[in-house]
């Protein structure tokens, strides 16, 4: 017994050292990581790391250089913009988990769906999929935001309603890979019903395939919110959406660049660290995966 329990031990100290050198040893995972809980603690902590309210206006330092009038200068309206970029990383990250989070449920439901029973719930379930999936997503996205009327809540919906097609098509074709499975009889025979079958014994078999999806799904999503703000559909002024502040600088590229420049950055930074995580999990949890 005590045999055992050390062999027990061993293996679990084993186990612990190969997880970690794997993880350790992956610059793509580090990376974003490291940025995903940089952007974290910028949202967190944003009241106390902005110098000023997101809307407090100053004209008489309007157009303010960066270092003259703060540490990224100030708009068109004498606002801090570095105040106005942190408190835009709580709204990309709150969207940007709020989509992902309605698309995942979506998709793999709908996907669960499919995959478990076939036939005509098959292909009814496809035909929606495919036709969400060739339309272009933010043309899609556009129409529904136009029809819907201007928001963030509306391009929240709009966003996750365009997104969840690639879910369903991956979750789909597990599900027909397990749902044979001896576990998966095993259930069937001792009267499980099918809900709890999908839900209880296939749905956990798909997890690592779901943290990777939606990973790499957030950068999407945060850009096409970005995208739809900067057009007037989302956020409205004077929200510090990373997109709205991308609008109002465009009338001052040429005096005042540091207003779209840095929002800009911060887009850019958010998108490619999300992306860096969502490539590591996929590399950890799901290396078949890879093109």
């Amino acid at each position: 017994m005590k045999l055992e329990l050390a062999q027990r031990e061993v293996n679990g100290s084993r186990n612990a050292r190969s997880w970690r050198t794997i993880l350790l040893g992956n610059g793509q995972l580090m990376a974003g990581v490291f940025i995903f809980a940089l952007v974290m603690a910028v949202a967190l902590f944003a009241d106390g790391l902005a110098l000023r309210p997101y809307d407090a206006m100053d004209l008489g330092n309007r157009l303010q250089p960066p270092g003259t009038g703060g540490p990224l200068g100030t708009d068109q309206f004498g606002r801090d913009l570095f105040s106005r970029v942190v408190y835009g990383s709580r709204i990309a990250l709150r969207v940007g988990l709020i989509v992902v989070t309605i698309e995942t449920v979506l998709g793999v439901t709908m996907g669960l769906f499919a995959g478990y029973y076939g036939g005509w719930v098959d292909r009814v379930i496809a035909s929606v999929t495919d036709v969400t999936w060739a339309l272009p997503p933010i043309v899609l996205a556009l129409a529904i935001v136009t029809a819907l009327g201007p928001s963030l809540n509306n391009v929240i919906i709009a966003i996750a309603l365009v997104s969840w097609a690639g879910y369903a098509r991956l979750i789909r074709t597990k599900t027909q890979g397990l749902k044979n499975m001896p576990f998966v009889e095993a259930a069937r025979a001792l009267g499980e019903s099918d809900l709890s079958i999908m839900f209880r014994y296939i749905l956990p078999n798909t997890f690592g395939l779901v943290i990777v999806l939606a990973t790499l799904s957030l950068p999407g999503a945060i850009l096409s919110t970005t995208a739809l703000s900067f057009l007037g559909l989302g956020s409205q002024p004077p929200a510090p959406d990373w997109g709205v502040i991308l609008n109002e600088g465009i009338r001052h590229l040429y005096d005042a660049p540091w207003i779209s420049v840095f929002p800009g950055l911060a887009i850019v930074c958010t998108a490619l660290g999300f992306n860096l995580l969502g490539e590591g999990l996929r590399d950890v949890l799901d290396p078949r995966m890879k093109v």
